[in-house]
């Protein structure tokens, strides 16, 4: 296989690849044409790292990382030029005239360990017709840098019960419980933006897990008009969502969690919120059984706590 030194990107792009690598550009002027041909050529459990860029350009691919492609990185030319999108919805046939329902609507789906993604958009363009998942992520050690979530209902899946996840100066849009699923996950300094009114969560942390969602320093806003959003529903009973330091725009509706009709979830959930400003932000009128966190509470939600032997900013 080639190996390319990349010349033409980014000054982010060029400040995080200094070494040979795999090029996947449209134009053919790469390795590769399309992503998922990048991705099959990773040798199967290699040790070290293997750095994808992906050049400007509109992919649209279903993609599968699998379990068996550890340490794989993309790096895209720009948030902006760099898009893997697909369309696939709920409702949407497959080949045996069956629903591909949620799990399989997704465009993206992440199995391999310590994968990374930098400087690049995850769309699903489907509209709204319904669950449709851009980016669902089931491997451990997961990070996403300066990357874009983009969609409806459904956006971005974090399916794995015993995945950790870490995204950083990432924008995530959507409508109905478009950050869902049962892994561990912080999303430090990331921009939660709520189109039309619905949930901006509804995790599903299994039982006896310590830590579910973790929005640090975020901005929770959002186009939809006030009070028509809600922090959180619990899509399982253990569920547990927290906002330390966030900024809340006055899309946020003043109760701020639902209990999803079942009212036996408000003894199980662990739904919190610390320092957090904004119109927002006031927790007069919020349901009593959220918490608002004490200082001893709050000082453990750090990366090392929730993420216990794993790093996310080593080495990255």
């Amino acid at each position: 296989m080639i190996c390319c030194l990349v010349l033409l990107m980014s000054a982010t792009a060029l400040q995080s690849q200094t070494k040979c690598e795999f090029v996947v550009a449209k134009d053919g002027s790469g390795n590769f044409t399309t992503v998922q041909e990048a991705i099959n050529a990773v040798p199967d459990f290699r040790k070290k790292e293997t750095t994808i860029f992906i050049k400007k350009g509109v992919y649209k691919e279903k993609l599968i990382l699998a379990e068996c492609k550890h340490l794989v990185t993309f790096i895209g030319e720009s948030v902006d030029s760099t898009i893997i999108t697909y369309d696939d919805y709920n409702q949407k046939k497959n080949i045996f005239c069956e629903e591909k329902g949620t799990s399989g609507s997704a465009g993206f789906y992440i199995y391999g360990i310590g994968f990374s993604a930098e400087n690049i958009t995850f769309q699903n363009t489907a509209g709204p017709v319904g669950q449709a998942v851009a980016v669902s992520v089931a491997g451990d050690q997961i990070k996403f840098k300066n990357c874009r979530f983009l969609g409806f209902q459904d956006t971005l899946y974090t399916y794995g019960k015993d995945s950790r996840q870490y995204y950083n100066n990432c924008y995530i849009e959507g409508t109905v419980d478009f950050i869902f699923g049962s892994s561990t996950a912080v999303f430090d300094s990331c921009t939660i933006y709520g189109k039309r009114g619905g949930f901006y969560t509804a995790a599903s942390t299994t039982e006896g897990k310590k830590f579910g969602y973790v929005f640090l320093n975020c901005h929770i806003t959002g186009d939809a008009p006030e009070n028509t959003f809600l922090l959180g529903r619990p899509w399982r009973p253990f569920a547990k969502t927290v906002f330390l330091y966030c900024k809340l725009g006055n899309q946020v509706k003043p109760e701020g969690w639902n209990n999803w009709s079942k009212p036996a979830n408000e003894k199980t959930v662990y739904y919190g919120e610390y320092k957090n400003t904004g119109s927002g932000a006031s927790t007069d009128k919020r349901v009593s059984w959220a918490r608002q966190l004490t200082d001893e509470e709050a000082n453990l939600y750090t990366l090392k706590n929730i993420f216990d032997d794993w790093n996310p900013n080593g080495g990255k």
